[in-house]
């Protein structure tokens, strides 16, 4: 089985590098338009003005394939948006039913103990109130509450320390 993931955040961050790119070049051609689509001849002789034409030739055949590639990077750049849109569609679609499918599951294990105690057999606890370290309320029918975990460090030849913080 292949798995494919998919981060659409990072599809329209890399879609919008690319198109950043695009203007960087499209700038960079637009510059050296003039200068290098209208040389004039280093003299007045046959020579110089083959020349001069050979590289003038040489310039707009350069902005043709210029803007061919401008065309197809704007298609990459709307392809990459694109999968972004419909990476992020398809996992709030895939998301959404997984939800509903828990809470019912949740609901149908918790409805008896609701009704009989007045609380959710199974249930992940109320947090606490940010910063003031202290526990959450009661997580389902058990007495337990979350607490958060210190740091440990081990001591060499006494075991595991808490470390503050």
């Amino acid at each position: 089985m292949s798995y494919l993931i998919a981060a659409p955040d990072v599809l329209t961050t890399a879609a919008v590098d690319v198109a950043g790119i695009a203007s960087s070049v499209r700038a960079a051609n637009l510059a050296a338009l003039a200068p290098t689509s209208a040389l004039m001849a280093a003299a007045a002789d046959e020579v110089s003005a083959a020349i001069s034409s050979l590289f003038s030739g040489h310039a707009k055949e350069y902005q043709a394939l210029g803007a061919q590639a401008a065309a197809f990077h704007e298609q990459f750049v709307q392809a990459l948006s694109a999968a972004s849109g419909a990476y992020a569609a398809a996992e709030a679609a895939n998301v959404n039913p997984l939800q509903t499918l828990a809470k019912d599951i949740f609901g149908a294990i918790n409805a008896p103990t609701n009704f009989l105690l007045g609380r959710p057999l199974i249930g992940d606890g109320v947090d606490a109130m940010p910063g003031t370290g202290q526990p959450g309320g009661p997580a389902g029918f058990c007495g337990a509450t979350a607490v958060r975990a210190g740091r440990v460090r081990w001591v060499s030849g006494e075991g595991p320390a808490a470390v503050p913080g």
